[in-house]
Parts: structure tokens; C-alpha cells; sequence
């Protein structure tokens, strides 16, 4: 598989959630070494997800929020596709004016 280039605003997106990762962390007085050994990965992992970089895998995303107790926010994350909503009604609203 090809490695796909991230955009700026999409590596700003990683830098982010790598940060918010890092304070769920230090909210919870967790050492990096701890946080690493209860979602079984490595430290320089767990370094690496800390800080956006974009190489790091979902498996691992998922294994550091569980260890956090957040395991359940990564499935909210598409839960409520505004975007998505907003074009389905535009696509309704169109048959309904055709049918008018």
C-alpha cells in the first residue's frame, strides 16, 4: 500500500488528539511507562501516538484508549454525521419538489 501524504490540516488533526491523548494521561497521573505496559506497547509507541504522528495504528489507538477507560469515544466519533445528514435532506427535498 502507498503511503498517502497527509494534508496540513489533517496532521494538525493527529498533533491534537495525540495532546488530548497525552492530558487524559497526566489527568490521570499516569506515567507514559505505565499507560505503554497496560495497553501492551512499547513507550517509543506510545510516544509516537502522543504525538501525531501518523504512522501509528488504529489497533494501538484503540489499546491506549482502553487503558485510559475512553475505549467507548472512538465509536461516537461518525456517530452524528451532521455533514451527512444536511445532504441526504437536500437529496429528500429535491424528490419532494419533483413530486409536488
Amino acid at each position: 500500500m502507498k503511503n498517502a501524504t497527509l494534508l496540513p490540516k489533517q496532521k494538525r488533526i493527529l498533533e491534537r488528539l495525540g495532546e488530548n491523548i497525552r492530558l487524559a494521561r497526566l489527568r490521570r497521573n499516569l506515567s507514559a511507562e505505565l499507560l505503554a505496559e497496560r495497553a501492551n506497547i512499547g513507550r517509543t509507541t506510545l510516544w509516537s501516538l502522543e504525538k501525531g504522528n501518523a504512522n501509528v495504528s488504529l489497533t494501538t489507538l484503540i489499546r491506549v484508549l482502553g487503558a485510559l477507560g475512553m475505549a467507548e469515544e472512538l465509536a461516537q466519533l461518525a456517530a452524528d454525521d451532521t455533514l451527512g445528514r444536511k445532504l441526504q435532506d437536500i437529496e429528500l427535498m429535491k424528490g419532494k419538489t419533483k413530486r409536488s
